[in-house]
């Protein structure tokens, strides 16, 4: 049972304890319950519900954000299934309708051993 269902029978639980025992006592001696303990079965109430009010919102957000989660990820595969291929083809016809090869490939020089720090003209 969730959070939010066992704030609601804690809630409905306390109430009917509370209105019971008052209505008890009060037939059976003439007398009142102890205000302390009407306070206690208000207040396990009072939270009880906040409790179950705020589980319920966060099932509901939980609930946009996988369906906003999910809307973004069916957009994007959209998107990319649109534009991918599409984009990738007309880059290689432009360089080739312009006549463009693939640039050479040119080796990179030795690498220097140590590092030269020059400061202003050479030494």
């Amino acid at each position: 049972m969730t959070l939010k269902w066992m704030a609601v029978v804690v809630a409905a639980v306390s109430l009917t304890l509370c209105a019971t025992a008052n209505i008890v006592v009060g037939t059976i001696s003439g007398r009142e319950l102890p205000v302390v303990v009407n306070l206690l079965a208000l207040t396990a109430a009072g939270c009880a519900v906040v409790l179950a009010v705020v589980g319920e919102l966060n099932d509901r957000l939980n609930g946009r954000i996988t369906a906003l989660t999910e809307f973004l990820v069916a957009r994007l595969d959209q998107i990319e299934a649109h534009a991918g291929d599409r984009n990738s083809g007309f880059v290689e016809g432009y360089l080739l309708s312009h006549g463009q090869q693939d640039a050479p490939v040119v080796p990179i020089g030795p690498r220097l051993q140590g590092r030269r720090v020059m400061l202003g003209g050479e030494d």
